[in-house]
């Protein structure tokens, strides 16, 4: 049965807590909640009968209908064969009795008194798979099964070669996309451990990674439509419904890196919003789209700037502080899939569509660097390297992920596998390990893989210049006034 995995993201070593907290719910909290989902389910049974009832449908035939049946008896032919007149006598098959082969069998009290039970509890083994060692990468996924989705956080430590689920989440609805971030609206704190989560409703919500057993996100983005109250004998325009935020599934989040609270998101319903997470509200919604809008990111040094890509086969740079009158706009083949800047190359990023291709671009000019025909179906996966230079991995609705050598913008194939996954939907770069990506797609979950041990990539790229995190400003300050100079033009 398809388990598939929709999205992933990854979280950096040393971010969360050590031992994490658990929920404790008192009685009377536990005493709420039942009666919250009491009344739920109160409302939504007097709503099925009162359709019942007014569609003029007679819930009892069924049962009559049923019933009638019960009586009948099947034919004969098809009872023969099952000999069920000799149904309770047993064939002998030997002298041998139940008391003769279970003489031999001991029954200890516990498992303390078993000498061949040399592994007398796990509790131990428990214990030390919840801790969260320092050299241990968190990996989130969301999952989804039948009517079930959820979060799920994994402990990957490539040390130890352990992977495996430290604990989940249960979603309000279908996940599409995973942005961890560590801005806390609490002002005691000074930094968390969060994931926010974008699914097929408008609201965006956020929840707390250092927490086991959550019930609830610790605060959410948006909302659903609201009705104001309708005036009696009057027929204006107070009693249409307000928006909070979107008004359709979101499909992507990018949590601006260097101004903390903001975080965009982007939606089905053809908007880009930017929002304060410090007071839960949106400060600014980009409408240059014409159709859903699938990916964004923000620039990984310049923080006023954005990019996203649509249905409508465009991408659009902004400047954040002016968008309306400052930004820039490329058109492709086919709907953008995915879009990623290049953190070597601060003025150049990638797009990848539907009908296969990678494009990479200089924000300053309007001619793609290069155009690369990188699969047979949509580039669902662009994820450069960490810290390795012109390291591309892609990976498609053909099932293939791809690794690239882009260095010079003269794309070459280093290594291309079936990952036996089925439709691939997520990919997502560690941020430690250069050469660890993590994978979701149609079937067999989460899976991590570590691209080092292939020899041909050890050829190409095991020498090559990796990225400083330090020289992040210097690099930023250099591009910033080329990148404003690109928009205006």
């Amino acid at each position: 049965m398809s388990c598939p995995v929709t999205c992933a993201a990854w979280v950096r070593r040393g971010v969360a807590k050590e031992t994490p907290e658990k929920v404790q719910l008192s009685q009377e909290e536990l005493n709420d909640l039942i009666e919250e989902a009491q009344d739920r389910l109160g409302d939504a049974a007097d709503g099925s009968d009162e359709g019942q009832m007014a569609s003029g449908v007679n819930v009892d035939a069924p049962g009559r209908a049923k019933s009638s049946h019960e009586n009948e008896d099947p034919p004969d032919d098809e009872l023969d064969e099952y000999d069920l007149e000799n149904y309770d006598e047993e064939e002998c098959t030997g002298d041998l009795k139940l008391g003769d082969s279970l003489a031999t069998l001991a029954v200890y009290g516990s498992n303390d008194n078993d000498p061949y039970i040399t592994l007398k509890t796990t509790d131990q083994y428990e214990e030390e798979d919840f801790l969260i060692k320092p050299t241990d990468n968190l990996v989130l996924c969301g999952r989804v099964d039948k009517d079930y989705c959820s979060l799920e956080v994994h402990v990957y430590n490539h040390e130890e070669n352990s992977f495996y689920i430290h604990h989940d989440i249960i979603l309000p609805a279908y996940p599409l996309s995973l942005e961890w971030l560590n801005f806390d609206p609490n002002p005691d704190e000074s930094v968390g451990n969060y994931v926010a989560v974008g699914n097929m409703t408008p609201v965006i919500d956020i929840w707390d990674l250092d927490v086991v057993e959550s019930l609830e996100p610790v605060f959410s983005l948006g909302g659903k439509k609201e009705k104001k109250k309708k005036k009696k004998g009057k027929k204006s325009l107070s009693s249409e419904e307000t928006v909070k935020g979107h008004t359709d599934a979101v499909l992507d989040l990018s949590w601006n890196k260097q101004s903390r609270n903001v975080l965009a998101s982007a939606s089905a319903d053809s908007t880009v919003f930017l929002w304060d997470m410090s007071v839960g509200k949106p400060a600014a919604s980009l409408m240059l789209h014409t159709d859903k809008v699938q990916t964004l990111q923000f620039h990984p040094f310049e923080t006023q700037t954005l990019i996203s890509g649509s249905y409508d086969k465009s991408a659009v740079l902004y400047d954040c502080r002016n968008p309306q009158d400052n930004h820039r706009v490329w058109r492709f083949s086919g709907q953008v899939e995915r879009v990623t800047w290049n953190h070597f190359s601060p003025c150049n990023f990638l797009v990848s569509t539907e009908d296969g291709f990678v494009y990479c671009l200089d924000a300053r000019s309007d001619k793609p660097l290069f155009t690369l025909k990188a699969h047979d179906e949509e580039v669902s996966g662009l994820q450069l390297s960490s810290q390795i230079k012109g390291c591309l991995v892609t990976s498609s609705a053909d099932k293939h992920v791809k690794i690239w050598d882009i260095l010079g913008d003269r794309p070459s194939l280093v290594h291309s596998r079936d990952m036996k996954m089925g439709v691939l939907f997520c990919s997502a770069c560690c941020p430690d390990l250069p050469f660890v990506f993590a994978f979701g797609g149609e079937r067999d979950g989460l899976r991590v893989w570590d691209i080092s041990k292939i020899s041909a990539v050890n050829e190409v790229f095991g020498n090559r210049e990796r990225l400083v995190l330090a020289n992040a400003n210097s690099v930023a300050s250099s591009s910033s006034n080329d990148l404003e100079t690109a928009m205006e033009s």
